[in-house]
């Protein structure tokens, strides 16, 4: 595959097009990397051709790293990350450059920094705004990481911030060195501004995250305020809020979903979430959203599925509407 360094001055897109991102060394539980092949069983199962219709990338993933132990306690994996990240670049802005809309499809949370520094690289001037619908807020460093765990690590990575002020970890240098690199893929350090991040469903975050939120006002959509107000209400308000942006990232990690009402097919569910209905007009809305530039699917694991393959199943039906959504847009 030819790989084109090329920008696009216009936002105008053409077709979909798929990139599947099966790296998992950023989780602390396997069988992320695995989401993808699930979501293709629930199409097959449905006897759906959703998989043959769109032409699709491959991201090369370092997942053989997971066979070794690793040197970085603070930030493991990062430099397999970092080769991840550098890839997932090169594809953005191939797809970009051929004028259309980028679907991604992927394993851990740890992937989306590296989907926002292929937006970024492809559009170095347009201002991002990004919509977290997940549970947790992924805002941990080096500095304030509990785990290690880089898939606590990626909007960290997008908003160049280290959180020294709530820090509680002394990584070293070398580590310090490949965080300072891993920000920097992309060509701009600093991808994102607080104010253009908000979150949906977030409900589970530690205290460094908390703030960080708090300092920088970072506005969450908690699960009671999405169904006081209403989807149509939320998607409002998001679109008022980064109204300066250009181009707007959508990422949807599936325990933004209420892990009960759904399943435990994800790396670290969480309670409390969205219904699957919820997520689906979220997503549907969003994907009309003439500044909606891309949307990412994350942390499918079958692996960790308590009702067979029903994850990947609910993700395909949202996955489903959402790219009908985009193509009427198109």
């Amino acid at each position: 595959m030819k790989r084109l360094n090329l920008f696009l001055n216009s936002t105008a897109m053409g077709e979909i097009k798929i990139i599947e991102n099966t790296s998992e060394i950023g989780a602390g539980t396997r069988g992320a990397s695995l989401g993808i092949g699930a979501l293709k069983v629930a199409a097959r199962k449905q006897k759906d051709d959703f998989f043959g219709r769109f032409e699709r990338f491959v991201v090369a993933d370092q997942n053989d790293m997971l066979d070794e132990p690793t040197e970085f306690e603070f930030a493991r994996r990062i430099d397999g990350l970092a080769s991840v990240y550098r890839d997932t670049v090169d594809i953005m802005t191939h797809i970009y450059a051929q004028g259309d809309f980028p679907l991604v499809l992927s394993g851990d949370h740890a992937c989306a920094a590296g989907t926002i520094a292929g937006i970024k690289k492809a559009f170095p001037n347009k201002r991002l705004g990004v919509v977290w619908i997940d549970a947790h807020a992924d805002l941990h460093t080096p500095y304030t990481t509990p785990s290690g765990n880089m898939h606590g690590m990626p909007l960290a990575v997008a908003l160049g911030a280290d959180n020294r002020e709530s820090q509680i970890n002394s990584p070293d240098e070398r580590a310090e060195n490949m965080w300072e690199e891993l920000k920097e893929i992309g060509g701009v350090k600093k991808k994102l501004k607080t104010e253009d991040l908000i979150f949906i469903s977030v409900r589970d975050t530690e205290k460094p995250e908390d703030e960080f939120i708090e300092r920088n006002n970072i506005k969450n959509f908690r699960v009671e305020e999405v169904r006081t107000k209403g989807v149509k209400e939320v998607i409002k308000e998001v679109q008022q809020q980064l109204s300066a942006c250009d181009l707007v990232y959508i990422s949807f990690d599936v325990d933004s979903m209420d892990c009960d009402v759904v399943s435990k097919g994800t790396g670290t569910p969480v309670l409390n979430g969205l219904n699957p209905e919820e997520a689906q007009e979220l997503l549907i809305e969003f994907a009309k959203w003439p500044k909606t530039s891309c949307i990412e699917f994350v942390e499918i694991n079958p692996c960790l599925d308590n009702k067979i393959n029903r994850m990947a199943e609910v993700a395909y039906e949202i996955l489903k509407s959402t790219a009908s959504a985009i193509e009427n847009k198109l």
